[in-house]
């Protein structure tokens, strides 16, 4: 296994400590909802892209550079209305134009080491890539999207402007950037890549959705949604509105499938069985007992309710036509370790899309 850091991993990344039971007791609740249920897509829903406008920009007012060469930069976002923290591994050789690989961290916001750079090994896996590889910073269960209204304890997120609008010419510039991109995410992130690309068509050439839930509209989807925006203190309310509100389908990635046709896709989920690295010495684990605890009961019933929906994406996309890799293991929990094997499985289809 290549280095994951020692440091303690979460095993739902989204989801603040508290404890095991009542974490378990919540997730259940949102699998007994509806559970079985399908969403029958109608007509494609209207994309709901962020608008540009001339107040949409970004730069970059701080920088500093940490061990390895990752550069910490401090980005003033026009959309966030804030100054944004984002993380970049420079390419190997940034003199010659090359792409550019987001990373998307799960809904904890890369805070409290629960961002790829804390618990993979990206610096070591990148490093003889010719690849810059951004890691923004934030997003505590904000879904990575535009919020309808600003809520009174997440505040303002406009995330889709920030990352598709002002973040690519942002990077592009200061890092040498060839314009071709591609985009992954972990846990809630894992819905979000796949609703950027839907919403964004064009500007990611490969998509990586490593143990997201692809549906949003269903009554177990939407109910996912909500708990993990509730466990970051929100209402999802203001992020796609009541229950019944349309916008819940026009961001549903399951429903909206055919808007990923012509993106390379590389989509992960396990089953929730424990698998290798869900021992009492795992990565992550490393003799705490009740890290091993949460990991195979949490983790377990998270990732379980997950794969119900990756399985789910897949006959859709077979249905339409359009190729996907899935990589379903038959164990693995919901955590690090897993997802940085993704991460290692996918990077050679997302080098093939770059490179065309």
């Amino acid at each position: 296994m290549a280095r994951v850091t020692d440091r303690r991993v979460s095993t739902h990344d989204g989801v603040r400590r508290r404890t095991v039971s009542s974490l378990v007791s919540g997730v259940v609740v949102a699998l007994l909802v509806g559970l079985g249920a399908t969403v029958v897509p109608s007509a494609t829903a209207a994309p709901t892209s962020a608008t540009p406008s001339a107040t949409t920009s970004a730069t970059v007012v701080g920088s500093s550079t940490g061990p390895h060469g990752v550069r910490y930069l401090r980005v003033r976002s026009a959309a966030m209305r804030a100054d944004m923290q984002v993380r970049v591994l420079p390419a190997r050789d940034p003199a010659a134009p090359h792409p550019t690989l987001y990373l998307l961290n799960g809904a904890q916001g890369g805070f409290n080491d629960s961002s790829w750079f804390d618990q993979t090994d990206i610096v070591d896996f990148f490093a003889d890539k010719n690849v810059t590889v951004v890691v923004p910073m934030g997003g505590t269960a904000s879904y990575f999207a535009d919020w309808i209204r600003d809520d009174p304890v997440l505040g303002h997120q406009k995330w889709a402007t920030y990352l598709t609008r002002e973040l690519p010419p942002l990077m592009d510039s200061t890092f040498g950037g060839n314009g071709r991109n591609a985009l992954a995410g972990i846990s809630m992130a894992g819905t979000s890549v796949l609703q950027l690309a839907e919403q964004n068509p064009g500007l990611y050439r490969a998509v990586g959705a490593y143990s997201g839930c692809a549906m949003t509209a269903d009554p177990m989807g939407q109910a996912y949604v909500r708990l993990t925006v509730a466990r970051g203190g929100g209402n999802a309310d203001n992020l796609w509105g009541v229950a019944s509100d349309p916008r819940w389908r026009e961001n549903d990635p399951y429903i909206n499938a055919e808007r990923l046709r012509g993106t390379s896709l590389f989509i992960s989920a396990s089953t929730g069985q424990p698998g290798q690295y869900d021992t009492i010495s795992g990565p992550g684990i490393d003799g705490n007992i009740g890290e091993l605890v949460s990991r195979i009961g949490v983790g377990a019933v998270i990732e379980t309710a997950v794969r119900r929906c990756t399985v789910a994406l897949r006959s859709r996309l077979t249905s339409l036509d359009i190729p996907a890799t899935f990589r379903l293991p038959p164990a693995g929990t919901h955590s690090w370790p897993y997802w940085q094997d993704s991460l290692h499985a996918s990077w050679p289809q997302f080098a093939r899309a770059l490179d065309d």
